[in-house]
């Protein structure tokens, strides 16, 4: 029964889908006539049943039924439940279904924000939100049928990947991930109605910041709790390896961060708005990309699924949304620019200009060293490799150029400025560089590049408390100045923890000790542990320091029944300081001996805390001042004027000496830009 109610809601949403982007699309005309609600009643319709698809498979999961062809494929009775309820996504075709789920409430969520107040734009929009998901419904109800049936079902299953179960991180990374890949389809649709109508409207900026706003937040997090998780659980004592999939993640985040701060200067200035449309469209662009790398078993990485004919369905469509995306921005981006220059070079908005192209470029840099192997590789056949060493020598002059950025920019004003003014603001930070220097040598920092990091990092930090300190009013402003904050400690954290890290391969017998840095380590014997759905040989470590007992570290070897090899799961003494890092790596007969791979990790917790402080930014900046506030108030405490029989907020009510809500006086235009 329950395959059968599965794939009819898909097939359900399919229809809605289908149905609301051709009257979408044929509503652009007239986007106050009632057809309109049509195609905003089957994009909430398409967010309800893709949402009850997925519910419907947990109870499949949960149960579970073995008749549901996905539960036999990761589903099995000894299984945690919260394990239960994440293989959702632990595999690729749930993981379709899932991300058929947030694009829905996605979309849902764009239609109503769009409904009233931006009108114009919503018919497009929806048009083309729901031509996304059609097609990803037409992948869950075609090449992926989570909900295919089994003839004979089995008794039991071999459950989803161990990896998958070895750490409950896997049950917040994924969601994280998809909030932030899916919901880059909503400023996606908002561009691509902007240019449709040939405006990209002041007012409308609000929404489009909004929604890629959220999505960054999201991407964001997820990226470091995927770093966390590879912390956590795999044992190589990093968070980051520029593996292909990991790369995937972060090339939408880099365009999106460069689009962020592109609708800055669109909204002060009024320029750069074919720039903005391009990085946010290139952004969803990038999403399908790296779907296309997880999901279709192009690349040998622990992140990705394997071989299926879902990867030739993704490849067709982001092919044709290239052709969408390209033939849109070829007919229309000239209509969306205006003659106004976008200011000198020695202001904040030449280094907005300058802090985007940054970003592409370390785009294309990234990007070219994730998909050259492959090209290689389909023209000639032969398999090469491009590794780290190619991303930090072309990677980290590129991310320090940003950190000088992420300081001088903020401290320049709008503007022609003199050169006595920019030395009046550019001097005092390099106090902060100074201190922070000096800091840096105290604690024994040699390399060449860290010092210079943190000497960037001391810059930016005394610009970004000194604007926290004299804002007084603009969440956004503030928000945005946290999210700095953010990033300021993470590039400090990731500079120092990679080039200061201290390692060491132990053996030891039962009772032996050895040292690490302050640490000294002792073996105090294994022992074995049973659980549900895993057997584990855990070590037990001692931690001395300075002669005394701080802490104990057990490091483990997990045997699940559907691997043949064990999978380690290292043990982390975590301070603000440094980690204690220790990984089993091989342990002798009767658990007498024992050797483990220990590093000393300066400053790896500052990423996780320094992570949770730009999401803390992006949430401010989400919210809404005042000003905009008290608007929204307005609109929806006021009933709709009916212009022949329609309801209708449109700029064609705004009389002589009326202006459309949240239009801004030509005086208050003047003000901004003086």
């Amino acid at each position: 029964m329950i395959p059968l109610i599965g794939r009819l809601l898909i097939l359900g949403a399919l229809g809605a889908a289908v149905t609301g982007s051709i009257v979408g699309f044929a509503s652009m005309k007239a986007p106050y006539g009632a057809r309109v609600v049509w195609a905003r009643r089957c994009a909430l319709a398409f967010a309800l049943l893709m949402t009850a698809a997925n519910l419907v498979m947990v109870e499949a999961l949960v149960t579970p039924d073995f008749s549901v062809q996905y539960v036999t494929l990761v589903e099995s009775r000894s299984l945690p439940l919260w394990v239960q309820i994440v293989s959702l996504w632990s595999s690729l075709e749930g993981s379709i279904l899932f991300w058929g789920m947030v694009l829905g409430l996605y979309i849902a969520g764009g239609t109503l924000t769009m409904a009233r107040r931006h009108r114009e734009y919503a018919p497009a929009a929806i048009g083309v939100w729901l031509a996304c998901g059609a097609f990803f419904a037409f992948l869950i109800a075609g090449p992926a049928q989570p909900f295919g049936t089994v003839a004979s079902p089995p008794l039991d299953g071999p459950g989803p990947n161990p990896l998958l179960q070895n750490h409950i991180l896997m049950a917040i990374h994924p969601p994280f991930l998809y909030l932030g890949y899916v919901g880059m389809t909503i400023p996606f649709g908002i561009a691509s109605a902007a240019l449709l109508r040939g405006t990209l409207d002041r007012d409308v900026l609000r929404p489009l910041r909004m929604w890629l706003l959220i999505p960054w937040t999201f991407q964001t997090v997820a990226i470091v709790l995927g770093g966390w998780w590879a912390y956590e659980v795999l044992g190589w004592g990093g968070y980051w390896s520029w593996d292909p999939v990991e790369n995937a993640s972060f090339l939408p985040w880099l365009t999106a961060t460069s689009a962020l701060h592109s609708l800055v200067v669109t909204d002060r200035k009024g320029t750069l708005k074919g720039w903005t449309a391009t990085l946010v469209m290139s952004t969803f662009l990038l999403t399908i990309l790296g779907t296309f790398m997880t999901r279709s078993g192009v690349f040998n990485s622990v992140h990705s699924f394997t071989q299926s004919a879902i990867g030739p369905a993704i490849l067709s469509f982001l092919a044709v949304s290239l052709i969408w995306t390209v033939a849109m921005l070829g007919a229309r981006i000239d209509r969306l620019e205006s003659r106004r220059d976008v200011g000198p070079a020695a202001s904040l908005e030449g280094a907005f200009l300058v802090n985007n192209l940054l970003f592409v470029l370390f785009t294309l840099t990234v990007l070219v060293g994730t998909v050259f192997p492959l090209i290689v590789e389909a023209m000639t056949d032969r398999q090469i490799t491009v590794g780290r060493p190619y991303f930090d020598a072309m990677g980290v002059p590129i991310g320090m150029a940003l950190l000088f950025l992420l300081g001088i920019g903020p401290a320049l004003p709008w503007g022609r400025t003199t050169s006595r003014e920019l030395r009046n603001t550019l001097a005092p930070p390099l106090i902060g560089a100074a201190v922070f220097s000096v800091v840096a040598w105290m604690l024994q920092v040699r390399n060449p590049w860290t010092i210079v990091t943190i000497a960037f990092g001391g810059y930016a930090a005394q610009v970004t408390l000194g604007q926290l300190w004299r804002l007084r009013q603009g969440r956004r402003r503030v928000g945005a100045f946290v999210v700095h904050a953010g990033v300021v400690i993470v590039v400090i954290a990731v500079a120092v923890s990679n080039t200061m890290q201290v390692s060491r391969e132990l053996r030891l017998r039962r009772g032996e000790t050895a040292d690490i840095g302050p640490y000294t380590l002792t073996f105090l014997g294994a022992r074995v542990v049973t659980e549900v759905n895993r057997e584990s040989i855990v070590a037990d470590i001692g931690v001395d320091r300075a002669g005394s007992r701080v802490g104990a570290l057990a490091p483990r070897m997990n045997f699940y029944p559907a691997s043949q090899e064990p999978i380690g799961t290292p043990a982390v003494r975590t301070t603000m300081g440094a980690d204690l890092y220790v990984s089993i790596l091989n342990i002798g007969e009767m658990g007498q001996e024992i050797t483990v791979h220990a590093l000393i990790n300066p400053m790896v917790a500052w990423i996780w805390v320094a992570t949770l402080i730009m999401a803390i930014g992006g949430v401010v900046s989400m919210l809404p001042s005042r000003r905009v506030a008290t608007e929204l108030g307005q609109s929806v405490g006021a009933p709709d004027l009916q212009v022949g029989g329609v309801p209708s907020t449109g700029p064609e009510l705004a009389g002589p000496g009326l202006r459309p809500l949240g239009e801004r006086s030509p005086e208050r235009e003047a003000g901004e830009r003086a």
